[in-house]
């Protein structure tokens, strides 16, 4: 063949190959998916498969707690046309699973692996919260859509059966998801828009700030290549939410260290666990000496008072105040903290503009509310004061907010509770049996009632009281039960004593017994009435009482000036002879009959519903004083009693 037909052969093959390579990139075929439903969704498409699983030792006969390794596939993907921000993806497991690792996302509530998901969990995005739409990124996979690698173990689902989730949906406001549709080892479904939903228009990229109990602002000041500035801010919303001592404690997913800190310090301090870790074997020069934290859970905690001041790590409005958060009403300027932390970052995030904030945020406090925080979602950047005092401000790089609400865990673990006494029964019904837990039950018996007692051993601590709880038995003519009942193992106990029932009104009696060493500083103590005793509310004598407008039928008491510590349990004047004693403040509460003349206390209504210590809500007793004839001493009257008790409790003359 001519030199020049091999010319135009080869020409001629390669147009071809060119028109073939042209026509794929450009093809407007749709791509079929691997569920033919996901076309048909316009709203937020959910997916799980079930993969594999291994048999996992122990190897037992029993099928039903035999445990198998397994993983799973999750996916959410964004098929609207607007962007789904801060997702959060709820999977009903429901054999038990306990989950051991999960890839492309992060357990919303922050628990640590492994955890027990047998009721159900719910993930949330990380590194990347938000799920863009398709119309603004031609389409890319990676920005509408997440796929979740779960790795865990479940139980009692033997092949082949499948351990599939009961259900799953989408937990953000405003969608309305059906019931998934499972075939073998999948499932899937479709959540929509609740056209009964109000549209909200966002003129920004970020979600609004969440109201919660409690919320944590982490906002970036300044940023560099490899390291920032951030400032936490933490600010207490419930009225009757308090810390005290707080600790606070996150996750770093990305290898970050904390250099340097003002407004608060971190419990360990050890330049080893820098050497060792990764940061170390990138940052080869670095000096770790003087680096605050390496940890991956540092544990934080505010400054005491002196240091307010210290130039080098102080000098922060908020800071410095021993980890105290009280309510706004109670005292605002203590109701904030804030501190500054110079982080140093790692590959690949070494740019101004990577930024990512810790994950898993925790906190707690002394004897306080249970606090559960969700993840941190990006939000609109804070704007601050200029520092040079001139009329204008300056936002700051990125904010993400916390937010951190009250829960009652489950089992309920109480750390205060309550007991009842009455004027007309001469037994006082204590707290319950392990109220706040029970670690010496093998001694004693933690379901048993609790016995009744007299009056005068509520100011002995429960190893002491054996003996009169026994004797007062024998007296009422009780049965005594072996092994006794366990006791309460309450840091701070609570008396309620309805002290007087007369004609015009009736009167209480409420003592705080403070039996941990631990001084408690500007406590507060509340308690919810039945409605027909609150409105008839008259007035606290010894403590300062208030309405709380916020919280129903509630009355808010703190100390007075000068009252405002409940100190802690200390020794007799002879240990040997006597228990030790409790710390103790007591006052009374007057009622009129105005509105509710016919009002029968004992049948409950002269009893709170609610008692809370410092924002913890404290555990009532089961059973309330029943009327057992018992009569006050002849010639004086209950009006009497009351005037006089009351005024005897102000001088601090009366027990």
């Amino acid at each position: 063949m001519p030199h020049f037909l091999w010319q135009n052969v080869l020409l001629f093959t390669c147009l071809l190959l060119i028109t073939s390579i042209n026509s794929q990139d450009y093809d407007d075929s749709d791509n079929t998916p691997a569920n033919p439903e996901q076309d048909k969704c316009i709203g937020v498409f959910l997916t799980y498969t079930f993969t594999k699983r291994i048999k996992e030792y122990p190897h037992v006969k029993n099928a039903s707690a035999q445990a198998y390794a397994f993983d799973a596939v999750a996916t959410i993907l964004n098929t609207m046309s607007e962007d789904l921000k801060a997702w959060e993806f709820f999977v009903g497991f429901q054999h038990d699973e306990i989950l051991v690792s999960v890839r492309n996302a992060v357990l919303t509530n922050g628990t640590d692996f492994p955890v027990k998901v047998g009721n159900g969990t719910t993930f949330s995005g990380f590194p990347d919260t938000d799920l863009l739409n398709a119309i603004e990124t031609a389409g890319d996979m990676d920005q509408i859509q997440r796929i979740i690698k779960i790795k865990g173990t479940q139980f009692g689902v033997k092949p082949p059966g499948m351990p599939m989730p009961k259900t799953m949906k989408l937990m953000n406001s405003g969608f309305k998801c059906p019931e998934p549709t499972k075939k073998g080892g999948q499932m899937h479904l479709c959540c929509v828009k609740d056209p009964k939903m109000k549209k909200k228009t966002n003129t920004t990229k970020f979600l609004k700030r969440q109201k919660a109990d409690l919320t944590i602002a982490y906002d970036i000041l300044q940023a560099y290549g490899n390291n920032y500035l951030a400032q936490v801010t933490i600010d207490n919303w419930h009225p009757l939410g308090r810390l005290d001592n707080w600790n606070l404690t996150w996750e770093w997913k990305r290898g970050e260290f904390i250099y340097s800190m003002r407004g608060a310090y971190t419990l360990k301090r050890d330049s080893s666990s820098c050497i060792y870790s990764q940061a170390a074997s990138y940052y080869t020069d670095f000096d770790f000496a003087p680096v605050i934290s390496c940890d991956k859970n540092p544990i934080i905690v505010d400054l005491p008072p002196e240091r307010e001041k210290d130039k080098d790590i102080g000098n922060l409005p908020f800071c410095c105040k021993n980890g105290t958060l009280l309510p706004k009403q109670m005292n605002s300027s203590l109701s904030t903290a804030m501190f500054q932390l110079q982080v140093y970052k790692m590959p690949p995030d070494l740019n101004r503009t990577t930024l990512h904030a810790p994950q898993n945020w925790k906190i707690k406090g002394e004897l306080n509310p249970n606090y559960v925080c969700g993840p941190p979602v990006r939000v609109e950047p804070m704007e601050f004061p200029d520092p040079s005092g001139l009329m204008s401000e300056t936002a700051a790089v990125a904010s993400w907010q916390v937010g951190c609400n009250i829960t009652r865990p489950k089992p309920r673990q109480n750390r205060c509770c309550v007991s009842f006494s009455a004027y007309y029964n001469e037994s006082v019904i204590p707290c319950n049996t392990c109220a706040c837990g029970c670690s010496d039950a093998v001694a004693c018996d933690p379901d048993a009632q609790p016995l009744l007692l007299p009056s005068e051993a509520l100011l002995i601590p429960f190893r002491n009281r054996t003996t009169k709880a026994k004797a007062w038995a024998k007296l009422k003519h009780r049965s005594i039960p072996n092994p006794l009942p366990c006791g309460d193992n309450c840091g701070v106990s609570i008396n309620w004593h309805i002290v007087s029932n007369y004609r015009n009104g009736w009167s209480a009696r409420i003592t705080l017994f403070n039996w941990k060493q631990y001084i408690f500083k500007d406590w507060f103590t509340a308690v919810t009435l039945d409605h027909d005793a609150f409105i008839d509310y008259q007035k606290v004598y010894s403590f300062n009482g208030t309405i709380l407008n916020s919280t129903k039928h509630t009355v808010f008491m703190q100390g007075l000036e000068g009252l405002k510590y409940l100190v802690g349990i200390v020794n007799a004047t002879d240990p040997t002879k006597n228990p030790q004693i409790p710390g103790k403040q007591q006052t009374i509460i007057s009622f009129t009959k105005k509105k509710r003349p016919n009002i029968k206390l004992s049948k409950g209504p002269g009893f709170p519903t609610k008692v809370y210590f410092n924002g913890e809500e404290c555990a009532l007793p089961d059973q309330l004083p029943i009327s057992n004839g018992y009569r006050l001493r002849s010639g004086i009257s209950r009006v009497a009693l009351a005037v006089i008790s009351a005024f005897l409790i102000y001088l601090g003359i009366l027990l």
